[in-house]
């Protein structure tokens, strides 16, 4: 295996892991508005601020998985980090907007008990990331399906172009499945009136999100070369996707929450494997000519700079992967309706 594949595994890795940690941070975002209701505003705002603290000290180290994939596509891809940015810049933009718009809301949400301030932050957590989620699965399935890239390696179709139906298609599995995925995680860190509603709300999303599921994948077999790539049986690895995500339904019903949870933490995975595994060795398909196409040789730096970025990342990353773990495990317990113990 050479360095090439080498890396284009590892920016895998890093975006799988950015899906299953950043998507139930954005599901618990985007169910903010409808599982943070009580009888008055008061109830309400301490509803609110319990869903907020089961994610307030995972959310930002969660979103370094995204700035790492970024810079390593920039080191080790730097030709797709140019095509991809550039083509794709003002949905990338507004998924920063959004970012941003999310980061600052967590932090400035409890600088004023005005109910007015508060439900203006609430509302940023829930369109930021509604936003991001609905983005991240545009921008996927249009590199999934492919792209007008010309022979000098540039994008050179127009907004619009991306929003095609199967893109679409994937912005709308990826909310729904974020969404269940983040109602699971908060029936396993809240209690209570909370903890129910969040298992009724999961059992009532995982219909809709595998209906998604499938036909985001039926709609693969139309607007992908997957037959091409991988064959009318797609393997192994799609199909374990698949069962997980029925399984999860199975779990939440039997309300065994952990096992639900695992169960969509595979569907993420197994999605985007598959989706990787698709697109090997290309990085970005040109639906002009395929001999436009930029893959992990014509678009890679020079062999030196990915041998030096692997001795760095076979040091940093094991050392990340702990630190992140050990916040886990210290932040593992349930966050109860208690407003003196309330962060946010």
């Amino acid at each position: 295996m050479d360095l090439n594949t080498i890396w284009f595994i590892l920016i895998a890795v890093l975006y799988i892991g950015f899906f299953i940690l950043e998507g139930f941070d954005f599901g618990v975002g985007m169910l903010l508005p409808f599982l943070g209701r009580g009888e008055t505003s008061q109830e309400t705002d301490i509803k609110r601020r319990v869903i907020i603290n089961t994610i307030g000290p995972f959310w930002d180290g969660n979103e370094v998985w995204l700035l790492t994939a970024g810079g390593a596509t920039f080191a080790a891809f730097p030709l797709w980090y140019a095509t991809m940015f550039s083509g794709f810049y003002l949905p990338f933009l507004i998924l920063l907007v959004a970012l941003i718009m999310r980061g600052v809301a967590f932090e400035f949400r409890s600088k004023d008990k005005n109910p007015s301030w508060r439900k203006l932050w609430d509302l940023s957590i829930f369109a930021g990331s509604l936003i991001s989620a609905l983005l991240l699965g545009v921008a996927f399935a249009n590199l999934a399906r492919g792209v007008p890239i010309d022979a000098n390696m540039n994008y050179v179709g127009g907004f619009f172009c991306l929003l095609n139906p199967y893109a679409l298609l994937g912005g709308i599995t990826t909310v729904l499945v974020f969404a269940l995925h983040g109602a699971i995680y908060l029936s396993l860190k809240t209690t209570a009136d909370l903890q129910e509603r969040a298992q009724k709300t999961a059992w009532r999303l995982w219909i809709p999100a595998l209906i998604s599921l499938l036909l985001l994948l039926v709609a693969s077999y139309t607007y992908t070369d997957v037959i091409t790539r991988l064959g009318v049986n797609p393997g192994a690895i799609p199909i374990t996707g698949i069962v997980a995500a029925l399984l999860a339904g199975y779990f939440i019903r039997k309300k065994h929450m952990g096992w639900a949870f695992g169960m969509t933490v595979i569907t993420i995975a197994a999605s985007l494997v598959t989706f990787f595994w698709m697109l090997y060795p290309d990085l970005m398909i040109s639906t002009i000519d395929t001999a436009y196409s930029l893959t992990i040789y014509n678009a890679s730096s020079s062999p030196y700079t990915l041998r030096i970025m692997t001795y760095v990342a076979l040091t940093l990353v094991p050392v990340i992967l702990l630190y992140q773990g050990w916040t886990y495990w210290i932040f593992r317990k349930r966050i109860k309706a208690e407003p003196e113990t309330l962060t946010y």
